[in-house]
């Protein structure tokens, strides 16, 4: 579905408060309070947006460890099975395939490196891994929630 720039600018507002009433949405974008909900409400039946979400630091939750792990696959291991065997893994924010030599990536949380570890060893024990090669995060640099549209609406 191509957005035209009023839904862009709804999308937008939306990502940076997602708390926000449809009359202040409105007020931004240009629109009444029922125009941004009917907008809203079809941007969530087309998939557009897919869903509203709180964002919660992973250190208030015991979580301070963060690490992005390569995984590499025996043969032609189908992402189906890659997702399916990582989904078990409550560690795992997010895992995605890759292009380069690695076959997926893994965005890991774990309460320490311990912990990491412990993780780390039941993912590569999967029958499907031939090995791992990770990287554990610093510092944060940048960190977005959602998908920021501040700069990509379509011209």
């Amino acid at each position: 579905m191509a957005l035209d720039p009023l839904d862009s600018r709804i999308i937008t507002a939306l990502v940076d408060d997602a708390r926000a009433t449809y009359a202040e949405i409105g007020s931004i974008v240009g629109l009444s309070a029922s125009a941004v909900k009917r907008r809203v409400d079809r941007l969530l039946a087309t998939g557009v947006i897919t869903g509203f979400s709180a964002s919660v630091e992973p250190a208030a939750l015991g979580w301070s460890t963060e690490a992005f792990v390569e995984l590499y696959c025996v043969g032609r291991t189908s992402p189906g099975d890659i997702g399916r065997a990582l989904a078990k893994y409550p560690e795992v924010v997010s895992a995605s395939t890759v292009t380069g030599d690695a076959d997926a990536v893994i965005h890991l949380l774990a309460a320490d490196v311990q912990h990491f570890e412990r993780v780390l060893e039941r993912i590569s024990a999967e029958a499907f891994v031939v090995r791992t090669k990770s990287t554990v995060v610093l510092s944060r640099l940048v960190r977005r929630n959602g998908t920021s549209w501040q700069g990509m609406e379509t011209q």
